[in-house]
């Protein structure tokens, strides 16, 4: 298999400037720099097209495709952001149902602790045990 190569800024800009300034034909051009045919035409398009931002090339991109970039990695922070809370938010309901019913288990509790409370007025030995019981 063979490694693609990669062309320089420079070498691309020679070789527009071949064709275009010098009026070599792209079959020579190509054969000259050991390009393909097409390869330069697109060359000469992506000149013509943009000349400003041509060839960016060594990780730099167009205003265009660098704020795309910057979009997509801040939605995708956000959905990350979005995720946690969704979590949170199921585990906060889920605690929330669970302190209810704790209420509610205390609540049901509370007659049977008055009974218990009159019946230790009569000076048991397990008085201490049960009062200790009843204050959690």
């Amino acid at each position: 298999m063979e490694k693609r190569r990669k062309f320089t800024r420079e070498f691309k800009l020679e070789a527009v400037r071949l064709i275009k300034e010098r009026g070599v034909s792209y079959a020579q051009a190509s054969q000259d720099l050991g390009v393909h045919v097409s390869q330069l035409r697109n060359w000469v398009k992506a000149l013509a097209d943009d000349p400003q931002h041509a060839f960016p090339g060594h990780g730099q991109m167009k205003p265009e495709q660098e704020e795309i970039a910057q979009l997509k990695r801040e939605v995708a922070k956000l959905k990350a952001e979005r995720d946690i809370l969704k979590n949170c938010h199921g585990l906060l309901s889920r605690t929330v149902v669970r302190l209810r019913a704790v209420e509610t288990v205390r609540a049901n509790l509370a007659p049977w602790r008055v009974a218990a409370v009159s019946l230790l007025e009569a000076q048991s030995p397990l008085k201490n045990v049960v009062h200790g019981w009843m204050r959690t």
